[in-house]
Formats: C-alpha cells, structure tokens, sequence
C-alpha cells in the first residue's frame, strides 16, 4: 500500500514537471505585429513629444540669429543640423516648426469634420430637395481649386496660423460631407433607426446617438487623410510666403532655404524630409485604422 503510495506520489511530480509548468506563450495582437505600424507609431510619437517639449528642447527663439551663416549639419556640434543664410539654428527651428504644422494639420482636420459632418448627416438623413441643395454647395466648393480658395482667403484676411488653419478647413470639408452623407443613407434604414424613431425620439437625438456613432469608423479613418492634407497645404501656402512670418514651420523653412537650394540643399531638404515622414506615418495609420475598425479584417484578432 505504501509502495502504490510512492508510486503516486512519483507520478503526480512526474505530472508537474518541467513540461507542465511551462510559461505560456505571449502573443501580441496582430496589429502590434505590423512593422509599417510599429513604425508609423514610432515616428508620429517622436513628433508629437518634439512638439510637445519644443521649449524644453530649444529654449531660445528659433528666429534668433545665433551662428555663422551656411554651418553644414555637422560642422559645430552646438548646431546639429547648422545653419541657414541669416544664421539661425535649423535645428531648433524644425523642433518648433513642428507644433505649427501639426497645429494647423489638426485644427483644419477638425474644421473639416465639424463642417462635413454636418453637411453630411444632415443631407443624407433628410433627402429630397435638402439632400439636392447640400450636395450643389458640397460640388460648388468642390470645383474650386484648393490652393487657390485657400489663397484668396489669406490675401483678404491677416495670414496667421489660425486663419491658415480655418482656409484649409473651408476648402477641406466636401470629402468628409460625401462620406458621411452615404454612411447616413446607408444607416437611416437600419432596424435600430426604425425602432428608435417608433419609440419616439427626435430627430436630432437619433442623429447624434443612433446614426452617428455608427458612422465614425469611416469618418475617423477620413480623419488622418485630412490632417496629412492639412500639413502639405501649410507647407505649400509658407513656401509662397503667405504664412506667418512670426511663426516658423516646416513649410516656412523650406520657402526660406529655396533660394539656395543648389548648394545649401539640407536647409530645405531636411525639413522636406520631415513633412514626408510625418504625412506618409500618417496615411499608414489611416490605412491601419480601416483594417482594425473593419469586423471582419483579420488584424482585429
């Protein structure tokens, strides 16, 4: 009795060996598994904390003449990235930069999602004639060159970094009314919109509460469109000169160093660089989004 005893003792350790307390394997979601994520994430991070700490980072003014004029990156290590022709730091004037270019890609974004969004709704929730006039001012703003209503704009008011932020916003809108107006039509038929409407809610809850969350999965992927788009227009309008001349972005950097582009090239190529891998982590985090808020995209799990 005893020996069975001892018998079942060994083959109860035996049972909790090595084998059976082996660690469980740990798998990242398959979204964390995506390198072009991993890296979109890592590079919008960086600006963002480079925005956030800009005065931690360069205390000084960015505008202030600081060094000899034309320092490669590299030539002093005080000026990491040198100089430009008046002998500002380029260095600190990318860290800075960054906060007006993602100041501006941001609030023009939302601009354009309060302003389409509510064009939007409203025409695809009421059809008929209200749906008819929506969609003829939606392709009014829609046939006018962007870059040209966004200059008109500037030329009539003071440039300043809100009033680019409200012309781009104005010029952006049409994109975000279209989709949200066929996300409305798709939904307004819904057996949740039928029934809300028979336990007699109004029309303004059933929009905001019923269709509308509904509708965001396509609304925030459109989202990171419109900020990229707001960042490259920033750009363009400061490479014309008709941003602020008291704030300096990335687009202002490349206007000032395109004089001197065929022998100084970093002074707009390095903030040039800087646009490219903020607007391209953009549009692969927009890409992203679509597959995660998809149901059936194989990256949820």
């Amino acid at each position: 009795m005893a020996k069975d005893g001892a018998e079942i003792i060994e083959s109860g350790h035996a049972a909790i060996g090595p084998t059976a307390l082996k660690a469980p394997t740990i798998r990242l979601p398959k979204i964390l598994r995506d390198p072009f994520f991993v890296l979109a994430s890592t590079v919008l991070t960086a600006v963002f904390l480079m925005a956030l700490f800009a005065d931690l980072i360069y205390p000084t003014d960015p505008l202030d003449m600081v060094a000899m004029p034309f320092l490669w990156p590299g030539d002093e290590p005080e000026f990491p990235l040198g100089s430009d022709q008046l002998g500002r730091d380029l260095a600190a004037g990318i860290v800075h930069g960054s906060r007006a270019s993602l100041l501006v890609g941001f609030a023009s974004a939302l601009m354009g999602l309060l302003i389409g969004t509510t064009v939007g709704s409203v025409a695809g929730y009421f059809g008929g004639k209200v749906d008819l006039a929506l969609v003829r001012l939606t392709e009014i703003f829609q046939t006018m060159p962007t870059i040209l209503l966004i200059v008109v704009i500037l030329a009539i008011g003071d440039p300043s970094v809100w009033l680019i932020a409200l012309s781009i916003g104005l010029a952006s809108w049409p994109m975000i009314a279209r989709l949200s107006r066929a996300e409305f039509m798709r939904l307004r038929g819904a057996d949740f919109v039928v029934a809300a409407r028979g336990l007699g809610y109004g029309t303004p809850r059933i929009i905001l509460s019923e269709i509308l969350p509904n509708a965001l999965p396509t609304i925030t992927v459109a989202a990171s469109v419109l900020v990229a788009n707001g960042i490259l227009l920033e750009s363009a309008v400061s490479f014309l000169n008709l941003g602020d001349p008291n704030v300096v972005s990335w687009g202002s950097l490349i206007g000032a160093g395109r004089t001197e582009i065929r022998t100084e090239w970093y002074l707009s190529g390095l903030p040039g660089l800087c646009i490219v891998f903020t607007v391209l982590s953009l549009n692969i985090m927009g890409d992203r989004l679509t597959d995660i808020l998809n149901p059936r995209s194989a990256l949820r799990g």
